[in-house]
């Protein structure tokens, strides 16, 4: 049980040091470890020379396993049967999170588009999905089955050929719940392979895993990095950070449902971040109580006290519009508007990953079931990033079709600019075209 006070950091807007230390928060995270860049890229070059010999050599020193290449692949009948073995009750709550998913994604799903401008020219774009998706799947510090389920579902509803999914099995363990995710998402083949050395099988191919055109899942600061590298010869859905939230209140909440979000996000891992803005400074106090209150009673409270006294803070704004400036340059991945009229503050919102509306919109409930992707852009990625969703599944490909009847305006304009830029042959192609 965790003893004492969390030591947490307080700012106020009004004071005249707040922007510099507003700024230090915004700055943590930001600089690359350097070890861990060479140690991930020694064993990306490794499983992209050695291939399958590398892969095992890695797995079975990190996840404490002696795997041979035919152990790696779960076979789906394994996973199906997890479907009929777990509970019930968590059999249920997946089957209801997945159709919840399905649908919402269903939405986004982008179709093939045309038309003919009035010279006579087809213009468009054609819209296909992806042939083979990687997805990674967290093992480490907990099992993520949502996060199965958010990087698959998307992935089959653009339609895409083959999905494959790879996940840690620290000792040859299989857990039970992330593969009967699997098997309700539709994964079509899954490996028991986990970090940087699962990215490189992944974008480079190994004798038994096959190469994707991308790759998409969360991961450690290894997965990361490792996705980070290979980008270019792969796809990557994002580059995920720590997690985050950050709550705004009017000071008109339960504290200690405010308490309990910051504590949901802080459980993560050490590194996540957890932030509290209101213009109550008797609400913040509240909040504080609680969360020494709470605390005690949680399971995961050293992870819980070592993230929010690191990297979480409560603050004082003057105001709610103040507050919206100020989540505007955090640019969360999750942001709460625990406020009575949420409305009146959404159209200011310009940076965030996910927004949740009012006080019963709790940001957990987007973690597993709302139905929008709870794959997120971290560490102010916000600003010019989205969810995970459907399109980052498909690929559009731009569409002319020309006649000899509507070639000649196009051709003309594409002559005299090719001339001016001194490419002979560029004009000549299109001057061929022109009717004389």
């Amino acid at each position: 049980m965790e003893k004492g006070k969390i030591k947490l950091r307080r700012l106020d807007s009004s004071d005249a040091g707040f922007d510099a230390e507003f700024q230090s928060l915004l700055a943590q995270h930001d600089e690359q470890d350097a070890g861990v860049l060479a140690a991930v890229q020694s064993i990306i070059t490794d499983v992209r020379r050695r291939g399958d010999a590398a892969l095992l050599e890695y797995t079975n020193r990190f996840d404490r396993r002696k795997a041979l290449a035919a152990d790696l692949e779960i076979p789906k009948a394994v996973a199906a049967g997890y479907v009929q073995t777990i509970s019930t009750e968590l059999r249920q709550a997946l089957e209801h999170s997945a159709d919840r998913i399905r649908t919402y994604h269903e939405r986004q799903k982008q179709e093939s588009w045309f038309y003919q401008d009035p010279q006579g020219n087809t213009l468009g774009q054609q819209v296909t999905p992806l042939d083979r998706v990687g997805v990674y799947v967290p093992g480490g510090k907990a099992a993520y089955p949502s996060s199965v389920l958010m990087n698959v579902i998307p992935a089959r509803v653009a339609g895409v050929g083959e999905v494959v999914m790879v996940v840690p099995c620290p000792g040859g363990e299989h857990n039970p719940l992330v593969l009967a995710a699997a098997a309700i998402a539709g994964v079509d083949r899954i490996f028991s392979v986990g970090g940087a050395q699962a990215i490189a099988a992944l974008a480079y191919g190994t004798e038994t895993i096959p190469r994707v055109d991308k790759i998409a899942g969360p991961g450690n600061i290894y997965v990361a990095t490792a996705k980070r590298l290979v980008f270019g010869a792969v796809g990557i859905d994002m580059v995920a950070g720590p997690s985050e939230v950050l709550i705004i209140s009017d000071g008109k909440g339960d504290p200690d449902w405010i308490a309990m979000d910051l504590f949901a996000q802080a459980e993560h891992d050490e590194l996540a971040s957890a932030l509290l803005i209101s213009p109550d400074p008797g609400f913040l106090d509240a909040v504080a109580d609680s969360m020494h209150r709470l605390l005690p009673t949680m399971e995961r409270a050293k992870i819980i006290r070592t993230a929010l006294e690191n990297n979480g803070a409560i603050i004082r704004a003057r105001n709610l519009d103040e507050a919206v400036s100020l989540a505007n340059r955090i640019a969360p991945e999750h942001l709460e508007l625990a406020v009575d009229d949420p409305e009146s503050l959404l159209a200011g919102i310009r940076h965030a990953g996910a927004v949740f509306m009012g006080h019963y919109s709790a940001e957990v409930l987007g973690d597993y079931c709302a139905g929008p992707n709870h794959v997120l852009p971290t560490a102010r990625t916000a600003r010019f990033s989205s969810p995970l969703g459907v399109y980052d599944f498909q690929k559009r490909s731009s569409v002319i079709m020309c006649t000899e009847a509507s070639v000649n305006g196009l051709a003309a304009t594409a002559s005299v600019l090719a001339r001016g830029e001194g490419l002979t042959a560029h004009a000549r192609s299109a001057e061929y075209r022109r009717k004389q």
